[in-house]
């Protein structure tokens, strides 16, 4: 039931929708009309209201996915396309404890908290204060606040790993190779890792650093996402695709055992 101050994603259609804070004396004034918030009071989710233009709006509960998609961005974010594809291949599970290094606009700290809540926790760490409190404001209104850590600190020059025995580390920085031996430090043995990276230039430079840092399992990837308009007798690809976003590299940290392999040489 939808009560005051709950959340709704006003949805007309795929292009169309309002995620809102709703309160009975608060109106969305759109292309299709006026949406009155005291109209979705009381109703079910997913019950159906009209506009004064008589069109009519679903009031859903939002997901995940439309409070990542409706966050204020004070940076670019990661896509749901490619959070999925995070999730799955670091094994990111309710319990987890997970170090993100670069909170941006906060749109990767809402999906790995909205994971690993409620036995889990999210430390994440940033330098620019303005974006901090895009983010910030963005984790409290997911309704992730309590599940998120969240500090003003430079791990490339910190002299004290803040987090250890980290399952799984985030980094979203333009140099990440800078953070490989603070990000070893603080995963646990055979812990994943996972980088944000937008040009090939920086995989090339953070792949080499990572067999530097003795990480293996590496993998380089980028998701490409297609939607179909599916129609009776028109179904066809959509004209508008989520192509590239950014590239993601993967790898765990391991144990090279390079005296050993020192010693057989000799």
């Amino acid at each position: 039931m939808i009560k005051q101050n709950s959340h709704v994603l006003f949805y007309y259609n795929n292009t169309k929708k309002w995620l809102q804070k709703v309160s009975k004396n608060k109106s969305l004034h759109t292309h299709i009309g006026v949406i009155h918030h005291s109209d979705a009071i009381g109703k079910k989710y997913g019950s159906r209201i009209m506009t004064n233009k008589d069109k009519y709006v679903y009031v859903l509960e939002p997901t995940i996915f439309d409070y990542i998609m409706k966050i204020q961005h004070g940076t670019q974010i990661v896509y749901p396309k490619d959070l999925g594809y995070i999730a799955a291949r670091t094994g990111m599970q309710s319990g987890h404890k997970v170090v993100e290094i670069g909170t941006g606009s906060g749109a990767l700290t809402i999906f790995a908290a909205s994971i690993v809540k409620s036995r889990g926790h999210v430390y994440t760490f940033d330098v620019n204060e303005a974006f901090m409190k895009i983010a910030e404001k963005n984790i409290k209104r997911a309704g992730m606040s309590k599940y998120v850590t969240m500090k003003k600190m430079d791990l490339k020059t910190a002299k004290k790993i803040p987090v250890k025995d980290a399952d799984i580390i985030l980094i979203d920085l333009g140099d990440p190779w800078t953070v490989l031996p603070q990000a070893r430090k603080m995963l646990k043995d055979s812990g994943a890792i996972v980088s944000i990276c937008p040009t090939m230039n920086q995989l090339e430079k953070l792949v080499s650093s990572l067999v530097q840092n003795e990480f293996t399992d590496i993998e380089c990837t980028e998701n490409i996402l297609r939607t179909i308009d599916a129609r009776e007798g028109k179904t066809r690809h959509s004209f508008q695709a989520i192509g590239h976003t950014t590239y993601l590299c993967f790898a765990r940290k391991a144990f090279f055992d390079k005296k050993s392999s020192r010693q057989k040489k000799i």
